[in-house]
């Protein structure tokens, strides 16, 4: 009876930490609410957001649309925060003039609002340091602001990327200089690190990172199968075995059917 005791306490007790480990693993959690501001940029069909220093190109095509946002330089961290989620709130308290009272946005972090040093920062220097500014896509703004106010102050906070199918992965570049662009990240959203491994090599060799979203690495991997390790900025890695075939060509895009969450 006793050791029957004592292996069912093992079995309960290695559950717990399964379930403490897949809790940790699988699934981003919200931060806290922080204030800030945000202006609009793009135009009412948010056309004029396409491209962008994230590199997504197409926000459309990219499935990103026009809940998307240009970060300034406190939050976009050199663009290690590409990808990255935030729900956004007009602060009604501060301004119900502007403020649209009862709405929230969630947008995705697509590209950088640079510094005008040339100007105050409460007067048109919106992104300066240490500013936390987001310019937002109109169409999104206009979600929780008034046309009019231009610009609002805001609550925010980052939160989990929710996202159609797996992530996607487009080579681009050339021999021996792949450039893979990571596109439709759920879960954190924004990426820590990625390796590369080709179906000619046993060991994953580290890319790093060329442009906001883009990464790079330096090998000869042509007609070669490649998977990718990838890590979140969470902590959370996925591998996504034999996502590109053997017989790809600078260009495509390979949809995988694997999601962070």
């Amino acid at each position: 009876m006793a050791s029957a005791s004592i292996a069912l306490a093992m079995v309960y007790l290695a559950t717990l930490f399964a379930m403490r480990s897949f809790l940790t693993v699988n699934g981003f959690t919200a931060s806290a609410w922080t204030t800030g501001h945000a202006t609009f940029y793009g135009g009412s069909d948010a056309s004029g957001t396409m491209g962008g220093a994230c590199g997504y190109g197409n926000l459309y095509s990219t499935g990103y649309g026009t809940r998307t946002a240009a970060l300034s330089t406190a939050l976009f961290n050199d663009g290690a925060s590409c990808g990255q989620c935030f729900k956004i709130i007009c602060d009604y308290k501060n301004d119900p003039k502007w403020c649209r009272k009862g709405y929230s946005v969630t947008i995705t972090a697509t590209n950088f609002c640079p510094p005008n040093y040339a100007q105050a920062n409460d007067d048109g220097g919106w992104c300066n340091p240490p500013l936390k500014h987001f310019d937002m896509a109109q169409p999104a703004w206009e979600k929780i602001g008034i046309y009019s106010g231009g610009i609002i102050p805001i609550i925010y906070q980052r939160v989990p990327c929710k996202k159609h199918g797996g992530v996607r992965f487009t080579i681009n570049g050339r021999d021996y200089f792949e450039l893979v662009l990571i596109t439709n990240m759920g879960g954190s959203g924004a990426i820590k690190s990625i390796s590369v491994k080709g179906s000619k090599a046993n060991t994953w060799s580290a890319m790093s990172r060329n442009w906001g979203a883009n990464w790079q690495s330096n090998l000869y991997l042509n007609g070669q199968t490649l998977s990718f390790q990838v890590t979140t900025d969470d902590g959370v890695t996925k591998i996504f075995s034999n996502i590109v075939p053997s017989g790809w060509t600078f260009g495509q895009t390979f949809s995988s059917s694997l999601q962070f969450s």
